[in-house]
């Protein structure tokens, strides 16, 4: 029974059609080796024009029929490569797929001929995915970075507000105790000179004081020789 593969089920022939090169059927031979390094991928008119019996075409019709059994895939990023056998004649198809398409097919009855080529198109599924997944990485990291950058700037204008802030409270501390310095300073200016008068006020009183005193024995005497002369 044939088990789904990921990408090549979802394949149309509409999509197989853009980017499928077809290498057309191989058998087992002495010295023979994997036969996988098909040519660069045809334009997409000639591709097209592909014959209903190509490779291509009867992968298709296979695929479609559900009489295929899926036996390997590897994915490499966009890349990745199947390797499946139609078990009623003993057939293994070798395909090479970029994102949903087909891109290399081999047609062999030969098991190490199929392991083989299934081998070199995982090798060239690392090769040729090498630079999307550097790009899917530098991406992420640059991606981290940039939080990284915008979570350090909220921090810097943070920062900046508090020392600001810091800076304000500061002065207005400052302020504040020159107030406070300047108003003690009258303050005890004006104790001093409250201080000045309350001493002559006193003296003042202590001087009438003393005047009232000494008339007071004046006037003590004075009647008492009055009261004599009687």
């Amino acid at each position: 029974m044939f088990r789904q593969v990921g990408i090549v089920l979802s394949l149309s022939m509409a999509s197989l059609g853009v980017s499928a090169q077809v290498v057309q059927n191989t058998t087992a031979k002495p010295g023979t080796q994997a036969a996988a390094q098909a040519a660069p991928v045809r334009p997409v008119d000639a591709a097209q024009s592909a014959s209903n019996n190509s490779t291509m075409a009867e992968l298709q019709q296979l695929i479609q029929n559900r009489t295929l059994n899926e036996l390997r895939t590897t994915y490499n990023g966009n890349y990745g490569a199947s390797l499946l056998f139609k078990a009623d004649d003993l057939t293994y198809y070798v395909a090479m797929f970029q994102q949903k398409n087909f891109w290399r097919v081999v047609k062999t009855t030969s098991e190490a001929q199929a392991e083989q080529t299934y081998k070199a198109f995982v090798e060239q599924t690392v090769q040729l995915a090498d630079v999307d997944i550097r790009r899917i990485k530098l991406d992420a990291e640059r991606a981290v970075t940039e939080k990284l950058i915008s979570a350090n700037e909220t921090r810097l204008n943070a920062l900046q507000n508090d020392l600001t802030m810091q800076r304000q409270q500061e002065q207005q501390v400052a302020a504040r105790q020159e107030q406070a310095r300047q108003e003690a300073a009258a303050l005890a200016n004006e104790r001093q000179a409250a201080r000045e008068q309350l001493n002559t006020l006193q003296r003042q009183i202590r001087m009438l004081e003393e005047q009232q005193t000494k008339l007071d024995s004046a006037n003590s005497v004075t009647s008492q020789d009055g009261r004599r002369g009687r």
